[in-house]
């Protein structure tokens, strides 16, 4: 087809933004696919692309420099604001030698705790004045966002420096009582471990690590947090007794006693979640809930760490809660079926017993 492919962007994303689209999809031999409360739906009524349509639509979004990087790494992260309506992460890359394009919308207002579902036990973490708080879960199942909500709680409460560092930069943040600087990678910083070295010496107060990604960013995050700083990070792991070992298994067996007796000390809490499917349509968050308490700590130190579900499990006086118990809880209040429950617990038949 021959086409004006900014103005047919435009248009598609139009219809996106329309739909209610969390995410939206430009492949080759495919129509454009959105997905809305977790399902992909194919747009039937537009062309399929062809190899140089998608190509054509990825340049329309990249600048020359974005170009340049993405012929040299064959894929590209960046941020895209659209005509102001609405802001994309947006990721291009290369599959079968041609060009594809998923973008995830980031709403342009940071919904609160309460607005997302989440515990309100999470303002905890808010509350905090140092500490390494980790949030984790499978990828798309809403770790930035519930990181937004905690770090503008914290705008909106305390005044504070807050940086984060980010690859792209996602949810902008209006400053309210903090100073927030927000850092790019590749644009503002060249590395998330460098970047967070750095911040040592810009006086901050919070500092959120858009994701860890190597040792180095970790050994650096939890020594931010052992020296004052109240640190967020997000990993990509199901559950908190697994990202602790995530980030264990990061260092070699010579290092691992001392970053075992660090995070013991720094370590302030793991949320780990996952967006469930509602009854009525959209999702809702399920959530396992770790605070840091004595036992936590004599777990890690000891190489325990197996052990930390049932201290989650007996910790609900606490305001500890496991990803069964949050589950079942949706459950019993009618927002999510039971079927759908037990498809996203990692204990199904305990599951059955706490609903």
């Amino acid at each position: 087809m021959t086409l004006d492919y900014k103005l047919y962007l435009k248009e598609l994303l139009e219809v996106a933004l329309e739909k209610k689209a969390s995410d939206f999809h430009i492949s080759v031999g495919k129509p454009p696919v959105i997905r809305v409360s977790r399902k992909l739906i194919a747009l039937e009524k537009e062309s399929i692309f062809t190899e140089n349509d998608t190509r054509e639509l990825a340049f329309a979004l990249m600048s020359l420099e974005q170009r340049e990087k993405f012929f040299k790494d064959k894929q590209i992260d960046f941020s895209y604001n659209f005509d102001e309506e609405a802001r994309f992460r947006v990721n291009v890359f290369m599959q079968k030698g041609y060009v594809s394009v998923v973008f995830r919308l980031i709403p342009s207002k940071i919904r609160t705790i309460n607005e997302l579902n989440l515990p309100e036990t999470l303002l905890k973490f808010c509350n905090l004045s140092q500490g390494f708080v980790l949030v984790t879960g499978p990828a798309s199942h809403g770790k930035s966002t519930t990181l937004a909500a905690i770090i503008n709680q914290i705008n909106n409460t305390y005044a504070k420096h807050i940086i984060t560092i980010e690859d792209p930069v996602e949810y902008l943040f209006e400053q309210n009582k903090c100073i927030v600087s927000q850092r790019e990678l590749y644009k503002d910083t060249m590395s998330f471990s460098g970047a967070l070295r750095a911040t040592l010496r810009e006086d901050p107060d919070v500092i959120m690590v858009g994701e860890m990604r190597d040792k180095e960013t970790i050994e650096t995050a939890i020594t931010a947090a052992e020296t004052g700083h109240l640190v967020f990070a997000t990993l990509h792991t199901n559950s908190a007794a697994q990202t602790l070992y995530r980030i264990l298994d990061s260092f070699p067996g010579d290092q691992q006693n001392q970053v075992k007796s660090q995070l013991s000390k720094s370590l302030a809490g793991i949320i780990s979640q996952r967006l469930v499917p509602r009854v009525n349509g959209g999702v809702v968050p399920a959530c396992e809930i770790l605070f840091n308490n004595d036992a936590v700590a004599n777990l890690i130190r000891q190489s325990k760490v197996f052990e930390i579900p049932t201290v989650i499990e007996t910790s609900y006086d606490q305001d500890m809660v496991s990803l069964n118990r949050s589950l079942a809880e949706l459950v019993r209040t009618g927002v999510v079926h039971i079927e759908t429950a037990m498809n996203y617990s990692t204990n199904p038949s305990e599951l059955v017993k706490l609903i």
